[in-house]
This record gives C-alpha cells, structure tokens and sequence, in this order.
C-alpha cells in the first residue's frame, strides 16, 4: 500500500472535509442556541438561586457606593466565592423584559453556548476541524454540561471560564518562547475569570508547571541552561500584563478576594474542610454522610452518567495523550499540549480520590473536567480518522466511523428529549437511565421540578375554579427547596413546612420526601420516574412530609 503525501492530503477534497466539518460545528452552535432560546423558561429555581440573587444585589450596591456598604463581603458564604455571574444577570435583568429568574437563565444558556463555543476552538487548534467538530457534539450532547449551563451559577461558568485560560495556555505553548499580546490577553482574562469564579481556578497552575516541562526540558536540551532560563524569564516577564489584568478582573468579579492579599489562601483553606451541619445523600442504594462518601463516588457517577460515547472517546484520547507524551520522538510542544487537557480532565477527579473531601450532589462541583474530556474526545475520534485515512484510503471506513459517532450521539439525545428540562439527571444505558438510578442515586437534588408542579398545581386550581377560603392565600407544605415554589407559585400562596394547616403538598421524588395517603392533583415524571408530587390535603392530618428526619 503507498504512503500518503502531505501534497496529496492537502487537496481541494480535504479541505472540502475540513470545511464540512467547520459548517457542521457552526451549524451545532446554532441549533444549541435556538433550543436554548426557546426553552430557558422551563428551567426552574434551585436550592441556591434565590440566595445568589441577593448575593449580586449585595455586590452591586458595594460597587455602586464606592465599597462603602460592605455587606456582601460578610453574605453567608458566598464572599467566598466571585459573583460576576451574578451581577452580569442582575444588570441584564436591568435592560431586558424578562423576570430577574428568567433573565438568569437565558443568561446560563448564553454562557453555555459560548462554553461550547470555545471548546470547539480549542480541539480545533490542538486536532484540527474533524476534532473540533467531535469535541463541540460531544459537549452540547453531554446531559450534564447542558443541563447545568441554564441553572448552576458557579460550576457552569466556571467551567466556560477555565476553557478561556486554557486555550490560553494552549497559545502560550504553541508560541512559546514569543507569545503573542493576544495570547498574554487570553491568559490573564482566562486566569482573572477562573479566579474569580472559584478559588480551584488556581488548578490551572499545576496544569501549567507539569505540563511544560517537556518544552522546557527540549528548550535545555536544544539551547542550554542559560539560554533556556532567559526564555522562561522573558515569558514570565511577558506575561506580567495579562497576570496585571487577571488581579483586577478576579477582583471585579469577586472583591473579597483582594481587600486583604491572602484572602484568596484562606478561601482554599475554607473549602478543603467541610463548613455545613453534614446531611446525608444517595449513593449506590445507601444513605451516607457528604463527608464520609467513599472515593468511588466520582469515577462511579462519571462512569454511570456521562454519555457511553464520551467515555469511550474520552479515554481514548486519554491513552493517545500518554502515548504522546512518553513517546521520545513527538513534538515537545504537543506533548505540552495534550499534558495539559490531560490533567485538566482527570487530575481534579485524582485529586478528590485520594483527598476525599466532602461530596455531593453529583457531579455538579466538577463540571469543568467536561469540556477538556470533550476535548479529549475530539482529539481521539480525530486520530481513529487519520488511522483510517491511512490504511485503506478512507472514504468506506471513515463514513463508517462518522457514521458511529453519530449513534453514540443519538443515545444521550435521546434521552435528553425526554428528561426536559432535567437534563442534568441523566444517567447513560450502563446504568439503566434514570428509571434504573432512581432507587440508587439522587437525580432531582436541586430541585427543579418544583416549578412544573407549582404549575401544575395552579393549572388545577384555575381549571376547577377553587379560591381559597375567605381571609387567606393558599397554604401550600413543600418538601424541597421553598423559595423556589415561592416564585413559581406567586404571592397568591403561602408557602412551608408546616402540613398540619395546608391545603396542599409538593413533594420532590427524592428520597427524605415521603410518599403522601391523600389525593394527587399531579404527577412530574420523566421516563416514568416522579420527579414531584402534587397532593391535596385539605382535610388530612399529616404529620410531616420528610421520609428522614430533618437534619
């Protein structure tokens, strides 16, 4: 069989491919962001959103008096934590027609978007157009990433924040030792947003000092020992701008972080200790304190929720990237490269095994792995193209392999569609979806099906034409988040606890929620699994709508 030349590679139907798949990327964008349009509204509060509405009000009212009101840098424990996007959806919320809760979630969608936005960029530098076209499918088709784009606060821009100062990183290996004024920008913005979203954005320094080792241990071996450490000090002088605007847009978005420089060190030292009363979740059919869960927990949920095809190319591209880097010959800025989206999709989960500290609610707090395991995953489903391309000319075997993507795509879509909108709960075949995990693990922990039962519960009372009795609202228990009902509900019900003098009950399908002997007005299911429950108790006596004991 005859070698293939780069002159033959680069011909008008190569880049016709190339182009394809750039088109079929833009058009994926597109397709996310009409849905996205089209469905924010049906996302609802979850345990924390009302608090972090406050949080920005809190920021904004500091900012605005010239950081004389300081309240907000004393607000639970979310000084701890930077606010931009809150304080970007509480400004939105200021200039468009939307309800401030409404406006947080098309606020989510967007930055989603752009999260895949820019994941796509990035496979696409490291792997070329079949890499990135694989990476941005791969993302927007991964339940958990969609899911929280519209409704997680912290994790989700968090995890758009690190891919910025990760294609910086990117820049700065592929240009190094000259990095370019626009590469130095994309790292300080990269490291001030990572930053200031949360403190683990810090992570990325690790990645960075392991991850150039190998261009630094080339540019010894080529240069050196002075010439390669006038390279580093000259980079590091470089860099100094873009670190410059990285402190002040860290301390735009989170002030806390520099009233006092060590602040920052004292927000790691906070988070690597538990700091609430410990509760008890679901985990593989056992109930177990947050702070004991074992070091299962994470390769477990990853393994059982995230897309089968995401797994299998994730890892792939895992294996490729240590086949690189432990290869003598290969490039030592590819090595650098893959390194780096190597620990940024697996060290966090390494770390947490062996740290183990406290964990909960899923996955959510590790949803910035997604995106490098996407890229990951483009770059692998672009190397088995190569592969093919070279051992029988390609036209038979890689239709094949798109055409295997495609149904590997098709399995979390599938399910996708009919979770809406609690996306976030997927669990893949391998565990049976969602009605197999329902008795195994915790799905709806945020709560979001409050909202379709607080509608639903109103379309009852509407269709039959009921008013509550003369002098009062709606009493309505609700086991889960309250405020949350609260806002979907309306101030024409009061909301509680308390069951003994309630008209109404809604219930989560969670397991500290008790299965109520009184009529139901309605159902929230999904692959037939409740999601929530709407009773009428008027008349009953129940004690308590918790299955456990309150914590």
């Amino acid at each position: 069989m005859s070698s293939i030349t780069s002159s033959e590679l680069d011909t008008p139907t190569r880049r016709s491919i190339e182009q394809t798949c750039d088109d079929l990327a833009i058009m994926t964008l597109g397709i996310v962001t009409v849905i996205a349009g089209l469905t924010f509204r049906d996302y609802g509060l979850g345990w924390d959103d009302y608090t972090h509405a406050e949080y920005a009000d809190l920021l904004l009212k500091m900012l605005g008096s010239g950081f004389k009101d300081v309240h907000a840098l004393s607000f639970a424990n979310l000084y701890m934590y930077g606010g931009g996007f809150d304080m970007a959806a509480a400004l939105l919320h200021k200039v468009i027609p939307l309800e401030l809760f409404e406006t947080r979630r098309l606020l989510g969608a967007i930055v989603g978007v752009i999260g895949l936005a820019l994941t796509w960029r990035l496979a696409r530098r490291i792997s070329g157009p079949i890499a990135g076209l694989a990476a941005v499918l791969l993302l927007a088709l991964c339940p958990l990433f969609y899911g929280h784009m519209f409704m997680n606060p912290k994790d989700a821009p968090f995890a758009v924040a690190m891919v910025v100062l990760m294609i910086g990183l990117v820049r700065l290996a592929q240009e190094y030792p000259s990095p370019s004024a626009y590469t130095i920008l994309i790292v300080g913005l990269g490291a001030g947003l990572s930053l200031g979203c949360r403190v683990l954005g810090g992570l990325a320094l690790i990645y960075a000092l392991l991850g150039f080792i190998p261009i630094w241990r080339a540019d010894i071996r080529d240069n050196g020992w002075r010439t390669a450490g006038f390279h580093l000090a000259r980079v590091g002088y470089l860099l100094l701008p873009g670190l410059v605007l990285g402190y002040l847009v860290m301390g735009l978005i989170w002030p806390w972080s520099i009233i006092e420089p060590a602040n920052p060190l004292r927000a790691v030292t906070y988070f690597s200790h538990f700091f609430e009363k410990p509760w008890k979740e679901l985990f593989d059919g056992a109930l177990v304190s947050v702070p004991d869960m074992p070091w299962s927990y994470l390769p477990t949920l990853f393994a059982l929720q995230l897309p089968e095809v995401m797994i299998a190319l994730g890892l792939a591209g895992l294996v490729i990237a240590i086949a690189t880097i432990i290869r003598p010959g290969a490039d030592p800025k590819r090595k650098t490269i893959l390194s780096m989206i190597a620990l940024a999709a697996f060290l966090p989960l390494a770390i947490a095994m062996v740290k183990r500290p406290a964990l909960y609610n899923g996955v959510r707090h590790f949803i910035f792995v997604l995106p490098p395991m996407a890229v990951l995953g483009g770059i692998a489903f672009a190397r088995i193209m190569e592969w093919l391309k070279r051992a029988d000319g390609g036209r038979v075997s890689q239709g094949l392999a798109f055409v295997a993507l495609a149904v590997g795509l098709m399995l979390p879509l599938v399910q996708m569609v009919r979770l809406h909108p609690y996306e976030y709960t997927h669990f893949n075949y391998i565990a049976g979806t969602v009605r197999e995990a329902d008795d195994r693990f915790m799905l709806d922990y945020w709560g979001l099906a409050l909202k379709q039962a607080s509608d639903a519960l109103r379309d009852h009372i509407e269709e039959n034409h009921e008013a509550p009795p003369a002098g009062r609202k709606w009493k309505v228990a609700v086991c889960g988040p309250q405020r949350p009902a609260q806002v979907a509900l309306g101030r024409g019900y009061n909301i509680g606890w308390d069951s003994h003098a309630a008209d109404f009950a809604m219930t989560l399908g969670e397991f500290y929620c008790k299965g109520l002997n009184a009529p139901v007005i309605a159902e929230i299911k999904r692959d037939d699994v409740v999601f929530a429950k709407v009773y009428d108790i008027r008349g009953l006596s129940i004690a308590s709508l918790l299955a456990v004991p309150a914590p």
